[in-house]
């Protein structure tokens, strides 16, 4: 199957954050990915999720929140990847790109979210109601997306938790009461935070994949 894959340029306020737009031949919507701190579009865990929705016939835009120069100041400061605002109105901007390019604008959207990312998906699905229509939280930490996560009630919620991260279970337990929009916890047997064993992350792609089908075609 070829994919149609675009390397793009995202003018977001100040700055401008890169990204790559792969559109599967009939794809029917597009699934941005807002990663977590110290990672990016180049992540080899959100590259395999991205050919897996591709297979099934899900656009994906991965792209990096932060420019290369927040990135190298973040390693050593850490004062970006907890800034959730800022990383939502990233998201917010990508998605506003998205839905002006004429490739995309008559898709259905959806956001994939992990770590901190996650929280800024809900953020900006909260902000973007008529615009996102399901959410995937990975390992996610929803909790800090604070205020917003009751005004997300137009796009169906999936958290996905690993077995062994038994905090974060515990964090996106107490979130699932403050959310209004449909929601659904799956937890992963025998994962840790970042689903690195065996058969783990392969499991997310596929319970991904299926809740986006159902709620994005």
């Amino acid at each position: 199957m070829i994919h149609n894959q675009t390397d793009m340029k995202i003018p977001v306020r100040e700055v401008v954050v890169e990204g790559t737009l792969t559109l599967p031949p009939g794809a029917k919507s597009v699934v941005l990915f807002a990663h977590g701190s110290g990672s990016g579009r180049f992540s080899h865990r959100n590259q395999y999720v991205a050919k897996e929705f591709n297979k099934a016939s899900i656009g994906t835009l991965l792209f990096d929140l932060l420019t290369q120069e927040e990135e190298e100041t973040d390693v050593v400061t850490a004062e970006y990847r907890f800034n959730i605002p800022m990383l939502a109105e990233r998201l917010i901007g990508a998605t506003e790109r998205l839905r002006n390019d004429p490739k995309t604008k008559r898709l259905a959207f959806g956001y994939f979210g992990a770590s901190t990312g996650a929280a800024a998906a809900l953020i900006a699905a909260a902000k973007l109601p008529k615009d996102i229509a399901a959410v995937v939280s990975r390992g996610g930490r929803p909790d800090l997306a604070g205020d917003y996560l009751p005004r997300v009630v137009g796009a169906p919620t999936l958290l996905l938790v690993g077995g062994l991260d038994t905090e974060v279970i515990e964090l996106n337990k107490e979130t699932m009461a403050q959310m209004r929009a449909e929601k659904k916890l799956v937890i992963v047997p025998g994962a840790t935070h970042l689903f690195e064993e065996s058969g783990t992350l392969e499991q997310v792609a596929k319970v991904s994949a299926e809740w986006f089908l159902r709620y994005l075609h």
